[in-house]
């Protein structure tokens, strides 16, 4: 400090303050001139409920977003930072010509530095832009914004594809399960004549507590008819081979045996065979229209593609003045210097006071 106040340039007080108060000046103009303009747009990913679609999305299959669990912000900060966003951008605007550049690849390095994408607290993402031109960066930030949207479009319809094709080969396997689940069911009702298979071997197995009950009623009119009459009675006889009659259905019901017509074993055979069938043709029923709610749902992903992004504030130019902070700072550490000096000359140390006098 000492070797800078005593230098033959600051020792003067008027012509140090002076060259001092020039540089401040300099630097002060130097950060507010060339005035430049501050562009920015504000915008938020949406997701169904945002756009009221929660309920019919849902109903469809189509309510989980095609990005998974990854943050949509993050996502959207890495496609609007993409070196393929900013070669749309850069077609569309023809900044090669309209900067004077040489290439495309000077173009991008150049929005690289001037455009910033950045996120916000709430999920939100800004795109902003400081130039001299206020129109160029308007339309800067105006189409990164809209290649950001075009982009996240064509990457949830892709995805959305690839949904389609495997749900399309899903629907048709449960097709054709279904086809046979329900021919092979029919098939069954064919062969057993039944045309409600449950309710006709309900029936057949309700029958034997019937016949249980007959042969009861008919021994208690049996035993009546033997007090007044001999086994030689034609009206005993009679009840006789009724009974025997309903003895014979019952052995017959009651065997095990399933391929004997009208027995236990032949209606455990088909109740079994027949639920075995419900529930094939159930279960083929519920996967063919669960496959074919999701493909539906797809249609309605493809018309809500393009509405992924949530503009919040439309692109504008900042009304704040927009100051160039190098020069600003080295106008603070010259006005630090000049303060320091100043000190110094006023208070100078003891030792250097001694050798002037």
């Amino acid at each position: 400090m000492g070797r800078i106040s005593n230098s033959s340039l600051m020792r003067n007080a008027w012509r140090r303050r002076l060259v001092l108060g020039a540089l401040i000046l300099v630097c002060l103009l130097l950060s507010v001139f060339p005035e430049r303009y501050r562009a920015a747009s504000t915008l938020t990913p949406t997701d169904p409920s945002s756009l009221g679609l929660s309920g019919a999305l849902g109903q469809l299959g189509a309510l989980n977003t095609v990005f998974g669990n990854q943050a949509a912000v993050e996502v959207s900060l890495k496609i609007g930072r993409s070196v393929y966003t900013r070669g749309v951008v850069i077609k569309k605007l023809n900044l090669v010509d309209r900067l004077g550049l040489d290439n495309e690849i000077e173009a991008s390095r150049w929005m690289e530095r001037n455009v910033e994408i950045s996120s916000l607290r709430g999920g939100i993402v800004q795109v902003e832009c400081i130039n001299r031109d206020a129109k160029l960066a308007t339309d800067l930030v105006a189409t990164v914004t809209a290649a950001l949207r075009e982009q996240l479009a064509k990457i949830a319809l892709r995805q959305t594809g690839y949904k389609r094709d495997i749900l399309l080969k899903l629907v048709d396997d449960a097709n054709t399960r279904l086809a046979k689940a329900q021919a092979d069911y029919n098939n069954f009702r064919l062969t057993t004549r039944y045309s409600d298979p449950k309710f006709a071997i309900d029936s057949i197995g309700q029958r034997i507590p019937a016949l249980e009950t007959a042969i009861k009623a008919k021994e208690v009119e049996l035993n009546a008819a033997q007090q007044f009459a001999t086994d030689d009675n034609m009206s005993v006889c009679q009840i006789i081979a009724q009974l025997d009659a309903l003895h014979r259905q019952l052995k017959q019901l009651q065997d095990i045996n399933p391929n004997e017509d009208n027995s236990i074993g032949l209606v455990v055979k088909q109740s079994t065979e027949a639920e075995r069938l419900e529930r094939e043709l159930a279960l083929a029923k519920s996967l063919y229209y669960s496959y074919r709610r999701f493909l539906e749902g797809t249609s309605v992903e493809d018309l809500t593609s393009s509405a992924n992004i949530r503009v919040l504030e439309q692109p504008f130019i900042d009304t704040d003045r927009q100051y160039r902070l190098i020069p600003l700072a080295l106008a603070m550490l010259i006005a630090l210097l000049a303060g320091a000096i100043e000190f110094y000359r006023l208070r100078p140390p003891i030792s250097e006071t001694k050798s002037d006098e």
